[in-house]
């Protein structure tokens, strides 16, 4: 499973909360079972975060939404735009 896309901050605020959590949530994301790699960051924009996942299966990415949901970094970032393409790959 790919998801690619990117977190878009309204404000200022949203963006410092994003640098705030998200050593946190990179080191958790890593460390779960079947995350091939995973990578959030800024670009030009200083509201725009680059977001690049790669998990093993569709289980294992289910999983990583699941925690998420529930993370301190999901309850931080709740209502930040999120622009994801979320794709199956082949093996």
């Amino acid at each position: 499973m790919r998801l690619s896309g990117q977190l878009v901050c309204a404000t200022e605020e949203e963006s410092r909360r994003v640098r705030e959590h998200l050593p946190e949530h990179t080191r958790l994301t890593r460390a779960e079972p079947g995350c091939v790699a995973f990578e959030v960051a800024p670009t030009e924009s200083p509201l725009t975060w680059s977001v690049e996942e790669r998990f093993e299966s569709r289980d294992d990415f289910d999983a990583h939404q699941e925690r998420v949901q529930s993370s301190e970094w999901g309850r931080a970032t709740a209502g930040i735009e999120r622009r994801y393409v979320v794709d199956e790959l082949d093996r």
